[in-house]
């Protein structure tokens, strides 16, 4: 076979650059750690590449949107114990304005104490985060949650938020409640349950209250109509037998009866009454229509209550009454929104541990398809290299060969 000149020059050039273009691939693994530097070098395996790097960035996602939402529960949770810490207070406060050896100087130190706590819980409920949005304001971020306004002619502290809330997601079928709604954590409080004396025939009423309030709060829940407002009218009617009866006005149904005696109180499921009257005599009594207020509202009233000096022992201990109610009610809110906050703590750490092992296991299958093995990469870059070696001191002596070297 006879090969010409040019052949031998392009079979070794070609080879010449065969090898140096597989040492340089090499080198760029080795430099790299890539097994795979372009999906022509495995188009199965850089696809494969692809997905699980999309996965893990995914789960990247997820890990950072757990943080953000772990820091914001825990930043409620702390803000909801320094909101119990301070009711706690204000309502050591209140039983202690109830004692009758107060002066009047003495309840107005009291009321400053108030004041300076409902402050302080306003202040808390308009909490804002670190990019300062207000926590409980709903979709109405920017805007304070909560307004004050002394000058109100209903509540001076009042809701001005909307209910949206907000939910991050965590995983692809996972995702949680990241913050809540301002008006359902501290004002959709119920307050103390009420009645009032609507009139008289015949019967002269002295006093008139909820002496047992879980008594008449337990009648109150049964009986309560919202829809036909005759059936929470009610009338109280003293027999010739001694008895007082009382009669559903929109049902006619007879409630209950107890013994009476003209001029000392009696009490009936849960109401105490101080009356003079005769038989035939009557009184017209019906529920207050539930009210809803915060926390701080309740604090207010109480605190304008012990600041008026005008303000006589019978009405102070009616306040007293209506605030502790609407506080312990509003601790049960806070308590029942930690629970909760604290549930959504435990999903989004079992998330994160969960994620945190996908994330390793995707990791782990990438590095199979996509890393260098160093060992076999370093011992093929020494063969191709004394390969490029070889065909670099060969093609001089090849080049220079002539038949006129044998004449």
């Amino acid at each position: 076979m006879r090969i010409s000149t040019n052949q031998i020059y392009d079979q070794n050039m070609r080879s010449i650059m065969q090898n140096q273009g597989d040492l340089a691939k090499t080198q760029e693994q080795l430099a790299s750690g890539k097994r795979i530097i372009t999906p022509s070098d495995d188009p199965v395996g850089a696809a494969k590449v692809l997905r699980l790097t999309e996965e893990i960035d995914e789960l990247t996602q997820f890990q950072r949107n757990n943080d953000l939402v772990t820091g914001s529960l825990e930043q409620q949770e702390a803000v909801l114990t320094n909101i119990t810490d301070s009711i706690n207070r204000a309502r050591t406060l209140i039983v202690q304005s109830g004692n009758g050896i107060l002066s009047d100087p003495d309840k107005r130190a009291i009321g400053a104490e108030l004041e300076q706590i409902k402050l302080e819980v306003f202040d808390l409920m308009n909490t804002q985060d670190a990019d300062g949005n207000y926590l409980y304001a709903g979709f109405q971020s920017g805007n304070q949650a909560f307004e004050y306004n002394p000058a109100a002619g209903g509540n001076a502290i009042t809701f001005a938020g909307d209910p949206g809330v907000s939910f991050v997601q965590l995983s692809n079928s996972s995702k949680i409640q990241s913050t809540s709604n301002g008006y359902e954590v501290f004002e959709n409080v119920l307050s103390r349950f009420k009645f009032s004396v609507d009139s008289t025939v015949g019967a002269t009423v002295n006093t008139a209250s909820v002496k047992q309030q879980g008594t008449f709060d337990t009648f109150f829940d049964k009986n309560y109509d919202p829809v036909n407002a005759a059936n929470n009218d009610y009338r109280i009617n003293f027999l010739a037998s001694g008895q007082a009866e009382l009669v559903n006005q929109g049902t006619g149904t007879v409630v209950d009866s107890v013994s009476y005696t003209s001029g000392q109180p009696f009490t009936i499921k849960g109401m105490e009454f101080e009356a003079t009257a005769a038989p035939g005599d009557s009184i017209d009594l019906s529920f207050n229509a539930p009210e809803k207020k915060s926390m701080a509202q309740s604090i207010h009233e109480i605190q304008t209550i012990l600041m008026d000096s005008t303000i006589d022992n019978s009405a102070l201990q009616e306040s007293i009454a209506d605030a502790l109610v609407g506080l312990d009610n509003g601790l049960e809110k806070l308590s029942l929104e930690r629970a909760s906050i604290g549930s959504r703590l435990n999903i989004a750490e079992s998330t994160y541990e969960s994620n945190l092992d996908m994330e390793i296991a995707a990791k782990a299958q990438r590095s199979s398809i996509q890393d260098v093995d160093y060992a076999e990469a370093s011992t093929e870059f020494a063969k191709q290299e004394t390969a490029l070696s070889a065909a670099l001191a060969t093609f001089p002596k090849v080049a220079n060969l002539s038949l006129f070297d044998f004449v």
